[in-house]
């Protein structure tokens, strides 16, 4: 039976080839994005994951052409690098604002659904550097280590109406975010990596899938690292 999958930022990168996976597995996939518009069949519409109205309003127009949201995967992020005594308080608020408030306010809108059903998969996307911390990133790895407090506080909270909570963790993976990084820095990265490569948005999309099936029903609560034993299960 087709699912309604609703992956935030769908439209490149992680978020694009997740909603390929479940496309190919005959779901029925919608976005919030803001930039490109994501390749058919994938419906979109232009949205603002900070902005509770524009979330509801979305979510509301894309069930009632797919009907009720079975599994959420909030993607959508975004990193403003800087040493902590340089970072602005614009910065830090940014990434905190897209990357956890609007995680957040996507749960919240896609939660009602699936406590009516008593149903439901709930997938944050969040970092390895959430986990392990980096250099430069104060803002996006404590808006990602956020995420595992979420999912958490999700699982405890509505658990028991058939509802799961994870979190996947990648590792640096092969998008446009590390192809503007130099060929030096990049085999720097490359050389802390126990598999001594970048992961692929497939392999993230893997993981995805897999949380969103009968196989992981049982699963909730959890952190699954994608990222080449980088993290070694912090």
């Amino acid at each position: 039976m087709a699912r309604h999958v609703h992956i935030t930022g769908a439209n490149r990168g992680i978020g694009l080839a997740i909603a390929q996976r479940f496309l190919a597995a005959g779901d029925a996939v919608s976005t919030i994005y803001i930039g490109d518009a994501p390749p058919e069949p994938i419906d979109g519409i232009v949205g603002d994951v900070r902005d509770s109205e524009a979330v509801n309003a979305a979510m509301d127009a894309f069930e009632a052409k797919h009907g009720p949201i079975d599994v959420l995967v909030a993607n959508a992020g975004i990193t403003k690098d800087g040493l902590l005594m340089r970072m602005t308080d614009e910065d830090f608020d940014a990434v905190i604002g897209v990357n956890l408030q609007g995680a957040f306010r996507c749960v919240r809108r896609a939660s009602t659904s699936m406590m009516k059903k008593k149903s439901g998969r709930i997938i944050l996307i969040g970092s390895v550097v959430g986990l392990m911390g980096n250099p430069g990133q104060v803002n996006y790895s404590s808006s990602k280590a956020a995420l595992v407090g979420m999912a958490r506080s999700i699982t405890r909270e509505i658990g028991s109406r058939g509802i799961t909570a994870n979190v996947i963790a990648p590792g640096f993976i092969n998008t446009a975010m590390t192809a503007v990084l130099t060929e030096d820095v990049q085999k720097q990265y490359r050389d802390s990596i126990p598999a001594r490569r970048f992961g692929e948005a497939d392999e993230v999309a893997g993981a995805a899938f897999f949380l969103a099936s009968d196989d992981a029903a049982y699963i909730s609560g959890a952190v699954i690292p994608v990222d080449g034993g980088l993290g070694l299960g912090h």
